[in-house]
């Protein structure tokens, strides 16, 4: 039975399933008529732990529309959904966590607004968006995490992280709304623009 997850909650995956192997990060949405069309883009960055702060391991861990997969193949981006349109989950990111790197303590997904601000959008005019967090070999949907209005004004969103704490593998719900674009996110990673 799949865990409802409120902002900054969090489940211990390896307690959850542990036989865990592949994770599967599903986020969906539906767009309002009165914005037309509307480009939401999930992207994750493999982070390690530098002075204290997350870093990014390279380039290539950052895993997005333009780049589908980490070169190990522990993160893979299943591709682009510009629409939202249709059932289920728009977007989707696959871990698999025997394929971690020695150094990656976390995954932050990030969902941004294409062009929002060109466009004049914001997280507000989004409704039923959702983060689902998946057994992916079994199909079992281990936790949940419903958006609600309270991104009204934000043009980009850390959803969530997956990571990991005395060889256990977590989730938290992070739920952190922004005024800003993908680049932001990258530089703010430790990788350039």
């Amino acid at each position: 039975m799949a865990i409802n997850l409120k902002k900054g909650q969090g489940i211990n995956l390896t307690k959850a399933a542990p036989r865990l192997r592949i994770v599967r990060v599903g986020i969906g949405w539906d767009i309002t008529r009165v914005i037309g069309q509307c480009d939401l883009d999930v992207s994750a960055f493999v982070l390690k732990t530098v002075g204290g702060n997350p870093v990014c391991l390279s380039d290539a861990h950052f895993v997005f529309f333009n780049n589908l997969q980490s070169p190990e193949g522990f993160l893979a981006h299943t591709g682009d959904n510009r629409t939202g349109a249709g059932e289920g989950d728009d977007e989707t990111l696959k871990v698999d966590l025997e394929a971690a790197p020695q150094d990656a303590v976390e995954v932050s997904f990030i969902v941004t607004m294409h062009e929002a601000l060109a466009r004049r959008q914001h997280f507000g005019m989004v409704h039923n968006a959702y983060l689902k967090v998946y057994n992916d070999e079994t199909g079992e949907v281990l936790a949940e995490y419903d958006l609600d209005q309270e991104f009204a004004g934000q043009t980009a969103v850390q959803i969530g992280s997956l990571f990991r704490a005395d060889n256990e593998w977590q989730f938290q719900a992070v739920g952190a709304g922004y005024q800003r674009d993908l680049v932001d996110f990258v530089q703010g990673y430790g990788l350039d623009a």
